[in-house]
């Protein structure tokens, strides 16, 4: 398996993502988000395999400007939008190769083996 979790430090499912992982000895790398954004590779890859790019937006997200932003203006503009705001995507993301999924998912992460 290669993981990889995309997250931020202070988001508790992102922490409990990474505590999955560790207690069943499985290698992953972490980025944060509030350090490193995801490429455009990897949001189009991340969005076709959870349903979307509407999936992928956290409408709790602490940033409401932003929110209103993304949520509110074209679908053809929407991709830009949310990877200049990275801050209002749900978190963790969590990739394994050409899988991923969003959100603490163990049920989803257990048929990755």
């Amino acid at each position: 398996m290669n993981i990889q979790i995309f997250g931020t430090k202070k988001c508790n499912d992102t922490k409990k993502a990474q505590r999955y992982f560790k207690e069943r000895g499985i290698k992953f790398q972490f980025i944060d988000l509030s350090e490193k954004e995801m490429s455009k590779g990897e949001f189009r890859s991340v969005s076709q395999k959870v349903g979307g790019i509407n999936a992928m937006i956290n409408e709790n997200c602490k940033d409401k400007d932003a929110l209103a932003l993304v949520k509110y203006i074209s679908e053809d503009e929407r991709e830009e939008k949310l990877l200049a705001n990275q801050q209002v995507l749900k978190t963790p993301i969590v990739r394994n190769g050409n899988q991923a999924s969003i959100g603490y998912a163990p049920e989803i992460w257990k048929s990755w083996n």
